[in-house]
């Protein structure tokens, strides 16, 4: 009886160096963090998708189709992994930038000039937001022309449109960043625009530029808004849209296969 409980407790050392993981997921530690089944059958996987905070806002099942690349080209895909490039380079942007008008320009040429991989995360911040905006209209070409936005996702469909009207606005807000002739009169053209609005346009515009004219207030607005205000609600609008996603369910599991047509018999010639 000892010598099989030696051996028992033997097996279990010799286990836990061989297979760790597998020790780890049979401990209370792993069962008190990760409450669902092991994800080896229907049941299991669903429950991994039900409990799991990240993973809850994703379907359990998808049609085999959706995951073709020729049905949704990836485009939604695309714009969210461009999203968290510009989230990545932008919080480095940051740690060099000084939203202020003597400093702006300065801190971007030394940015460019000094500042280790300063040049290329600039142009990676820079020419993820151009190809963002392009995704983010073909996303929604895409569904408009493929009927995605019918039943039940109009919500959704309304949803994708205001993270495209977002999209434009943390693009147009991070154009006045630099400081440079071309910001400065970018902007200035652009709010001049916007003031020629029935009712409220000179009011809108002074209240993005802070005043009358683009000056060192419309350059801390407009660093609050691409910093802070819009990156934050394109983030929780996004993880809506993401959730309707998997509760309206996708579009092409509305498709039926058109039944083939019947072969047409050819009646005989009665006189033949």
């Amino acid at each position: 009886m000892g010598s099989n409980g030696r051996k028992v407790r033997g097996a279990g050392w010799y286990r836990s160096i061989l297979h760790p993981g597998e020790v780890y997921r049979n401990s209370e530690v792993y069962r008190s963090v990760v409450r669902h089944p092991k994800p080896d059958t229907p049941r299991g996987r669903a429950m991994t998708s039900f409990q799991n905070f990240f993973l809850h806002i994703y379907p359990v099942k998808v049609p085999r189709e959706i995951i073709r690349t020729r049905t949704t080209l990836r485009l939604g895909f695309i714009a969210a992994v461009l999203y968290g490039i510009l989230f990545i380079s932008g919080t480095y942007l940051m740690f060099f930038y000084r939203p202020t008008v003597p400093d702006a320009y300065f801190d971007m040429h030394t940015l460019s000039t000094s500042v280790a991989f300063g040049q290329f995360v600039r142009n990676v911040h820079r020419w993820s937001a151009h190809l963002m905006v392009v995704i983010v209209i073909l996303h929604l070409l895409r569904v408009f022309y493929s009927g995605a936005y019918r039943p039940p996702r109009q919500f959704n469909w309304v949803i994708g449109v205001g993270l495209l009207v977002l999209t434009l606005l943390m693009s147009f807000t991070g154009y006045l960043l630099p400081w440079d002739q071309l910001a400065y009169w970018a902007i200035t053209v652009g709010t001049n625009i916007a003031g020629y609005v029935p009712l409220f346009g000179t009011h809108s515009r002074n209240l993005m530029l802070g005043g009358t004219e683009v000056g060192s207030a419309a350059l801390l607005r407009f660093y609050v808004l691409h910093i802070y205000f819009i990156p934050a609600l394109i983030t929780v609008i996004l993880s809506i849209h993401i959730w309707r996603v998997r509760k309206d369910g996708f579009a092409v599991s509305d498709r039926r296969p058109e039944p083939e047509d019947e072969p047409v018999k050819e009646m005989a010639d009665a006189e033949a």
